[in-house]
């Protein structure tokens, strides 16, 4: 068992002087939240109810937002290439404090990669012991996309990737065709993972839906039915692949038609037929199910239940990297060894399109402890927040009523009488150095999005939520160091939800449903001119009001 140690930033024995600006910045938020020194390590893995706690009846405790990547590939995935070593070392560099390695769905994987992947991920963790590594899967969901599997350390993990990789696979058991059965049987491998937490063969286990629209397969029905499972609680609010249209990568390797995310498709077999073609793009980096105010996101959470969103690198292939694809021994292949050969560095850049781990895409989770249930329990509750390019390096977002020292916080519910007046506390902390490009980031203005709580849809494919919109925008580009906005939100006069949604108002226009409802919200960018630096945002998940 490896001696889990926390983050050099969260570790009082580090004295401060050794730490970076950014690891400075994260201490005085830590010392802020009074946890450095507190007993903020946990164990390596605890107990799911020692960690699922999200009850707190004297308002939101003060969080930690520890930084992630749930969805990296390595050599045990047939299209990437690294080594499980240089992806580490890399989130270390970038400052992760927990990742997770999702291979592919494969039968060479099912049948030999995912054993000895585990000893790999033990290693991994042997020679990164300030950092939580996960081993998951990336599951070919039947009738539709990818989704991650992310299952906390134990005894039986690995097992259960393996049956769950072979019996609920959609490409393993020829289930990927859009017919009414094959949905079906993504649910029932969503209760399948329900049934072994309950039943404690495994500690925890979740899902996250991955790059929903890219193709457009994910109806709205589909994540409805994936949502209601218990066990699917959100979607990447944001691809991988960023680096995909920077303008540099485009003139070195000569594309035509690059965009963020590499969402470069069209309708096809098995899309959605009730999504328009603009769908099929990124809007700031950020897949439009997320961008569009008043669009898919907003309404299922319109419903009044949680859906969280994420972001993160989904690397195979780093973008300006050397390194080439390690070739197979004569007459061996992915399916006869289960993993890829160690690749070889080639000294010219090879094909890519996205950036290491925490290199630009981040999802931070809050939490009280440090420990890989913590991690998980955090994103079930929705304490989660992203943003790209190192935007800011932190932000708190609290709902309370007026005069009140009792707040709730992203993923809560705040529940209060008609009319009583409500405000919003945002604390913001501005970036304190260069990011991983040489830019010092500068949050330009912070907006305040607003939806009603409307209930249950009967139509399950609704992708608006007509009574969502931009509520309002708060101008920040003067401010630095770490600063509180309060703002007043009115009397509450129905059950409603609120989020929020910040830029570097470099890249901003009216958005897809018009000026009414987002002025100023993201766009599209031009093919093989979406330079990811020079665009970034930052969305925070939902806080809820139940009016009584």
């Amino acid at each position: 068992m490896v001696t889990q140690q926390v983050p050099e930033w969260a570790d009082p024995a580090i004295p401060d002087q050794e730490l970076d600006p950014q690891g400075v910045s994260r201490r005085t938020l830590m010392r802020g939240a009074g946890l450095l020194g507190a007993g903020f390590a946990a164990a390596a893995v605890t107990t799911q109810e020692a960690a699922a706690s999200t009850a707190y009846p004297d308002g939101d405790p003060e969080l930690v937002y520890l930084v992630g990547d749930h969805h990296v590939h390595s050599r045990y995935s047939h299209d990437a290439k690294y080594d499980f070593s240089q992806l580490a070392q890399r989130g270390a560099q970038y400052g992760l404090d927990w990742m997770a390695f999702t291979e592919h769905s494969n039968f060479g994987h099912a049948d030999k990669g995912a054993a000895a992947e585990n000893a790999e991920v033990l290693k991994a963790r042997t020679e990164n012991p300030r950092m939580l590594i996960f081993q998951g899967l990336e599951w070919y969901i039947p009738a539709a996309e990818h989704g991650t599997v992310l299952v906390a350390p134990g005894a039986n993990n690995v097992a259960l990737l393996q049956q769950f990789e072979r019996e609920y696979d959609g490409k393993l058991t020829g289930r990927s065709a859009d017919t009414p059965d094959n949905e079906l049987h993504a649910v029932r491998a969503l209760q399948w993972l329900a049934a072994q937490k309950q039943a404690r063969y495994v500690d925890d286990v979740l899902v996250l839906a991955n790059h929903p629209l890219r193709l457009g397969i994910d109806a709205p029905h589909e994540l409805r039915a994936w949502r209601d499972s218990g066990v699917c609680i959100g979607m990447e609010g944001a691809p991988g692949s960023q680096g995909d249209a920077d303008p540099a990568w485009v003139a070195y390797r000569g594309a035509t038609r690059a965009q963020r995310g590499e969402y470069v498709n069209a309708p096809g077999t098995g899309s959605y037929a009730g999504y328009p073609a603009d769908a099929y793009r990124t809007y700031g980096g950020f897949d439009w199910a997320t961008a569009t105010v008043g669009g898919l996101w907003d309404s299922m959470l319109a419903e009044g239940r949680l859906f969280s969103i994420t972001s993160n690198s989904d690397n195979h292939r780093t973008i300006w990297d050397t390194w080439k694809d390690g070739e197979f021994p004569t007459g061996q292949n992915f399916d006869s060894l289960g993993w890829k050969p160690s690749p070889t560095d080639s000294g010219v850049p090879q094909p890519g399109s996205d950036f290491w781990p925490g290199q630009f895409s981040r999802t931070h989770v809050g939490v009280t402890k440090y420990g890989y249930l913590e991690v998980m329990a955090a994103l079930r509750a929705g304490r989660v927040w992203v943003d790209h390019g190192q935007l800011v390096d932190g932000i708190d977002v609290r709902l309370a009523p007026v005069g009140s020292k009792q707040s709730v916080t992203l993923g809560g519910r705040l529940r209060v009488h008609r009319s009583q007046r409500l405000e919003l506390r945002v604390r913001v902390t501005s970036a304190s150095r260069p990011n991983y490009h040489g830019l010092l980031p500068k949050l330009a203005h912070v907006d305040v999005i607003r939806g009603a709580v409307t209930g249950p849809v009967t139509a399950k494919d609704t992708w608006k939520a007509p009574d969502t919109r931009v509520v309002e925008q708060v101008d920040v580009r003067n401010r630095k160091g770490t600063y509180e906005l309060r703002i007043p939100l009115g009397r509450a006069e129905r059950s409603h939800y609120l989020r929020v949604r910040g830029s570097d108002g470099r890249r901003n226009g009216v958005g897809y449903l018009g000026s009414a409802i987002d002025p100023a919200g993201p766009i599209q960018h031009p093919d093989n001119d979406g330079d990811p630096w020079l665009d970034t945002w930052l969305y925070t998940n939902p806080i809820f009001v139940d009016v009584v």
